[in-house]
């Protein structure tokens, strides 16, 4: 059987587990709930392979192994997700949240990543693994950007209040772009034999970032003039399509980001093209078309990622270190965010809950696991060990990765409710200004005057 088989046999298992899930409990999302049943099946694979009960744990690896996760999904599907989850962009309220957006996604990725790569090379030190900086560093770069496809996928189901629910997603697509940009340039530095120069990396980063952004740019703009150009409502739809399929595949061929290319295309289309470009039939199916197709993906996806414990190999020290990964994980992520919003507390008020949501809520998932295994194998050997960067780098991202989806996301629904609970109705908004004070206090008067 081929390749295209099994995905046709393994979208279907994960459309029937959130089915049974959607039956069981609407209140267990189907993403959490299709991880959490593939990794225990893959659990018992693996044990039953152990204690020779049946050994088909060979045959479910070598499956993982033809999909080959990382293409399927860094040149793959990705491009679906992220242009569907940028669809659903507001760009009045992307606007009002631009500069946490901005520097949550440059500092705090860039801040995270060092942190991160510090701590996690102290600690190999410790248990003495002579793991080089720069592997510990790469670590960070995969690990520290939040995962636009989990997030929203968790998120936007819980119905937080818009503001805060715009700061998650904007940030997490954004800082997906920029994670992904981190991590080619740190690569590059690790395993493409390049001068880590503070001009070399520079130029790198911005090919990619920049180059992307502009890509992106171009694509958000051909699309518009030609679904402005027809008035036939499927054909409408699909030129859409052509945005993550050779739109996508197009930018990775140029050396620049595909991701953030998706993001400020599905941003443009869905915000410009949607009111001046589709007809109103289109407009009303575009979200639906779009909302199938991520949700029907997205299943997918979170199986694979369940299922991608068949590919990883453990040994005492990475399981060491997987066990730190988690809180030095959660711990970066709450630094970096805490210095600029400690700044930008100066200027507006936040839900009280903000940092705890933003933390807590920033989840990792197939987008970190991808770019782990897309770090080649049997290449950087860790100093007399027979252990390999790679599966130590892969045993604590498939660790953070689980921790983030299946306890992260399984709690993260009680923070939201605390946060519509302190101010149900506006958050995030400006300091009140004395024009808006006597306004208030003018209807305040008003209606005790009644």
């Amino acid at each position: 059987m081929g390749i295209y088989t099994y995905i046709c046999f393994l979208s279907a298992l994960s459309i029937l587990i959130g089915f049974i899930t959607s039956k069981i409990s609407a209140r267990i999302q189907s993403t959490i709930a299709i991880s959490a049943a593939a990794m225990v099946g893959s659990l018992f694979l693996l044990i039953s392979g152990t204690f020779g009960w049946f050994s088909i744990e060979n045959i479910a690896t070598g499956i993982m192994q033809q999909i080959d996760f990382k293409s399927f999904l860094l040149n793959g599907i990705l491009g679906f997700l992220l242009f569907a989850g940028a669809l659903g962009i507001k760009l009045p309220i992307l606007k009002d949240q631009k500069w946490e957006i901005t520097v949550f996604a440059l500092f705090s990725t860039l801040a995270s990543t060092f942190i991160i790569g510090g701590l996690i090379y102290l600690a190999a030190q410790l248990i003495g693994l002579p793991i080089h900086f720069i592997y510990c560093v790469l670590f960070g770069s995969l690990i520290s950007p939040t995962d636009p496809i989990a997030v929203l996928a968790i998120i936007k189901n819980l119905r937080a209040p818009k503001r805060l629910s715009m700061q998650v997603e904007g940030e997490s697509l954004f800082n997906d772009g920029v994670g992904l940009v981190v991590f080619v340039t740190i690569f590059t530095v690790a395993f493409g034999g390049v001068e880590p120069t503070v001009g070399g990396i520079f130029e790198l980063f911005i090919h990619e970032a920049v180059g992307g952004i502009i890509f992106g740019f171009i694509l958000g703009l051909a699309a518009h003039l030609l679904i402005s150009a027809t008035d036939d409502g499927s054909m409408e739809i699909l030129l859409t399509l052509t945005i993550p399929t050779a739109g996508f595949i197009l930018a990775n061929t140029l050396g620049v980001s595909g991701a953030l290319a998706m993001v400020i295309s599905g941003i443009m289309v869905g915000n410009w093209t949607r009111t001046k470009g589709f007809s109103e039939q289109s407009q009303r199916y575009l979200d639906h078309f779009w909302e199938m197709i991520d949700h029907f993906l997205n299943s997918l996806l979170f199986l694979l990622i369940g299922l991608a414990l068949l590919l990883i190999n453990v040994s005492w020290q990475s399981f060491i270190l997987m066990l730190l990964a988690i809180p030095v994980c959660l711990f970066a992520r709450y630094a970096s965010l805490w210095i600029p919003y400690t700044l930008f507390t100066r200027f507006r008020t936040y839900n009280p809950y903000t940092l705890k949501i933003m933390t807590w809520g920033g989840l990792r998932g197939g987008l970190a696991l991808a770019m782990a295994l897309s770090i080649p194998a049997q290449t950087a050997m860790i100093g007399d060990t027979n252990l390999d960067v790679r599966d130590v780098i892969l045993v604590m991202t498939y660790a953070v990765v689980m921790f983030s989806i299946l306890v992260q996301g399984l709690t993260i629904e009680k923070m939201i409710q605390q946060a519509k609970k302190v101010d149900p109705n506006k958050e995030d908004y400006l300091r009140p200004t004395a024009e808006t004070k006597a306004r208030k206090n003018d209807d305040l008067n008003a209606y005790l005057s009644k």
